[in-house]
């Protein structure tokens, strides 16, 4: 669907995935182009519904994505920005007011999930993860099992051999693998392992079959620090119960306490496959 409105846009963004700038006239004085409220979305390539034409917005546009490659580079740019434009004497418009721009940059550090399974468990943990900064990518071959409506975070893919999906996965995806099926999880195990570039591979069930798959894994080949990027059973152990619910909240747990380690201290948020092998076991 081709959008052409600036909320249309915003869904869309969320949808996807992809970093944008709200662009919102904030103020005016004089005569311009468009009234206080107006708004457009910028993203890298195009932008979206209107504050006026003409030099104001090509200059609101270029403010825009220099914001968006700034903060592709630095996580302490600036999220938002005020910029004031007096039309006549700064951009040579001939309506001879000035406005007050905000420019408001959305998604910008969003981590991404790969959630693979629709079942009772994912079920659960979707509409938590979705209420954090994440992008979500929701996994399964089985269309009618998805949750509707969806979040605007939240990105439904069919596809009939999930593993598949794992090589087009950006670099730093996290992996939630949550299947009905034990040899589909270690098909999606082994293809995450294989991407250095996929640091957290997060998969459910017992201890037997962690202890199972790692084994398996090793006779593959997979070295020391190939399976430190697997957490298995995932989820925060110190939250008791089996039920879809309870489960959903440990693994939500650990999730969180990635988002808010910070990449130096990521391996204090991840319990080690050592330790889980001294804990409850997490059922599917």
């Amino acid at each position: 669907m081709k959008v052409s409105t600036w909320y249309e846009a915003v869904a869309q963004c969320q949808q996807d995935g992809a970093p944008y700038v709200i662009v919102t006239v904030i103020s005016i004085a004089g005569s311009t182009p468009r009234e206080a409220g107006s708004k457009m979305v910028v993203t890298d390539a195009q932008s979206i519904d209107t504050i006026g034409g003409g030099h104001l917005e090509f200059d609101a546009i270029k403010t825009a994505r220099e914001m968006l490659s700034g903060g592709s580079r630095s996580k302490e740019s600036a999220s938002t920005e005020i910029r004031s434009y007096p039309l006549s004497s700064k951009l040579g418009q001939c309506c001879g007011g000035a406005v007050k721009v905000l420019f408001e940059v959305c998604n910008r550090h969003a981590q991404h999930i790969a959630i693979f399974g629709a079942g009772h468990v994912a079920k659960a943990l979707v509409p938590i993860l979705a209420q954090l900064p994440l992008r979500i990518s929701w996994i399964d071959s089985r269309e009618d099992l998805f949750s509707h409506p969806l979040p605007a975070n939240v990105k439904m893919v069919v596809e009939e051999a999930p593993e598949t999906e794992v090589r087009g996965l950006e670099e730093n995806t996290w992996l939630v693998i949550l299947t009905h099926d034990h040899q589909l999880d270690y098909r999606i195990t082994e293809q995450a392992l294989k991407y250095p570039a996929l640091p957290f591979v997060g998969l459910i069930g017992s201890q037997t079959k962690a202890k199972r798959f790692i084994t398996k894994l090793e006779h593959r080949g997979f070295n020391e620090s190939d399976l430190a990027r697997l957490a298995t059973p995932i989820g925060d152990t110190s939250i008791p119960g089996k039920r879809p619910i309870e489960v959903a909240v440990s693994i939500a747990s650990q999730i969180i306490q990635r988002l808010h380690a910070g990449e130096d201290n990521v391996e204090d948020a991840t319990v080690t496959n050592a330790d889980r092998f001294n804990t409850k076991e997490h059922n599917v």
